[in-house]
């Protein structure tokens, strides 16, 4: 940990500049710019709002507007991930190059959109007359939410260099995964529905408490289980220090394999 903190520190500049060309990149040639970030969640959002209403599922809609945001900063991540070591070998070959910083980066540059819909998505909350409680812990949310990204970016990052299948995969985690996480039900629905042994199974994954989190500060919505959202947000530091493990140990091959 303390190798790979030294290493983004020294090359800190240089993360500058791959955020600022990463963002540039997703923008470039792009009329719409920014409102892209935001046009496929709300289209998302739309999607769900209607079938959710067929189906008789019960979910207020700026949960549903929350949930769909804050899951699209993970989904981002988990994609760019996909490609920020294989899409850059011509650094990777450098033998100077810190490779850490790419993933890093990528994540980093993800959170600038994330910030910016945060934004958005308090707007609308104001416009929706819901009341927020405990802003001021919101930064811890997102940070634990970046580490979970960064950790995940960090090893699917690596798998990829070395199992192209990892693409192919991650489509079909990303899908279940999303169903797993209370986005487009309330967690209370999990609740009703499970044993308490299964209650606690759904909150090692950590989106889960990161959702219920992040509803319970924009929202105001009861947290009814803190110490499983505590395990949750523990969860997303321990992914963390996992990928960086991960990504130190393959990186050493990462010029043979490209």
């Amino acid at each position: 940990m303390n190798r790979f903190l030294h290493d983004l520190w020294r090359n800190r500049e240089l993360l500058q500049l791959l955020v600022a060309r990463n963002i540039k990149i997703r923008y470039k040639s792009s009329i719409l710019g920014f409102v892209w970030t935001l046009l496929n969640p709300i289209l998302f959002i739309g999607i769900y709002a209607m079938f959710l209403g067929l189906l008789k599922v019960a979910i207020a809609l700026p949960l549903l507007v929350s949930g769909v945001i804050v899951w699209s900063f993970l989904d981002m991540c988990l994609g760019d991930s996909l490609y920020a070591v294989i899409g850059n070998t011509n650094l990777i070959k450098k033998t100077s190059f810190s490779r850490p910083t790419l993933p890093v980066a990528m994540v980093l540059s993800n959170l600038v959109n994330f910030v910016l819909s945060l934004i958005i998505l308090g707007c609308y909350l104001i416009f929706a007359r819901v009341s927020p409680q405990h802003l001021w812990l919101l930064p811890v949310f997102v940070l634990s939410q970046t580490a979970l990204c960064l950790g995940l970016a960090l090893i699917i990052s690596a798998m990829n260099v070395y199992f192209r299948d990892t693409e192919h995969i991650l489509a079909v985690v990303k899908l279940a995964w999303f169903f797993m996480t209370p986005i487009i039900y309330p967690i209370s629905f999990v609740f009703d529905q499970v044993s308490p042994t299964l209650q606690k199974a759904a909150f090692l994954n950590p989106m889960t408490g990161l959702v219920t989190a992040y509803r319970w500060v924009l929202m105001s919505e009861d947290i009814i289980a803190p110490q499983l959202v505590t395990m949750s947000h523990a969860i997303c530091w321990g992914v963390l220090a996992v990928g960086i493990l991960i990504f130190q140990r393959a990186e050493r091959g990462f010029a043979d394999e490209l």
